[in-house]
């Protein structure tokens, strides 16, 4: 029979964080450039201080969304290509549940941050 600790050490296990330093910058890079568009007026009074900073911090979210925190906490993957007739093709792919273990609160807090960061 299982003790009360053992359950209690599965339970742990299943509800830490797999993957703790991807989901931080997952959503440091959103927080960033809200908070820095919201505050960059205190700061200085450029407008291209401010827009570059933004962008740089949007940018920096869009490539650890689409390379890093998109492929490990919640399996999807894509890219672009342009075929030999100059068509543009986006291939979309997901890992399937069997074959990709899912942490449910990464995949949480990867699409609420996805989300609720634009509205």
């Amino acid at each position: 029979m299982f003790d009360q600790e053992d359950i209690n050490q599965e339970n742990k296990v299943s509800n830490q964080l797999l993957h703790p330093y991807v989901t931080l910058f997952h959503v440091l890079f959103r927080m960033a450039a809200i908070i820095s568009y919201l505050l960059c007026g205190w700061f200085s009074d450029s407008f291209i201080f401010s827009f570059v900073f933004v962008v740089l911090m949007l940018s920096a979210d869009f490539w650890t969304v689409k390379n890093i925190s998109g492929r490990l906490l919640v399996g999807l993957r894509w890219w672009n290509y342009v075929d030999d007739k100059g068509v543009s093709n986006w291939i979309f792919e997901t890992k399937g549940q069997s074959s990709f273990n899912f942490n449910y609160a990464e995949k949480q807090i990867f699409w609420i941050a996805l989300i609720a960061c634009p509205i």
